[in-house]
């Protein structure tokens, strides 16, 4: 008996992991920029505003 060659798999599933892939990449880019990064640098805005104000102050 034999077994009826697989045309196509291949490339189906390539597609499939590359879109699957840059979704997910793109998704977790997002979530790093906006819940992580941006927090970061608020903070670090934020120190050094309080820095020049004691300078200025002093």
């Amino acid at each position: 008996m034999a077994i009826a060659p697989i045309t196509g798999m291949l490339r189906k599933r390539f597609w499939l992991h590359l879109t699957c892939a840059s979704g997910l990449g793109v998704s977790a880019g997002y979530a790093f920029w906006y819940g992580v990064h941006l927090k970061q640098v608020q903070k670090q805005e934020e120190y050094y505003l309080r820095l020049e104000r004691a300078k200025q102050q002093a």
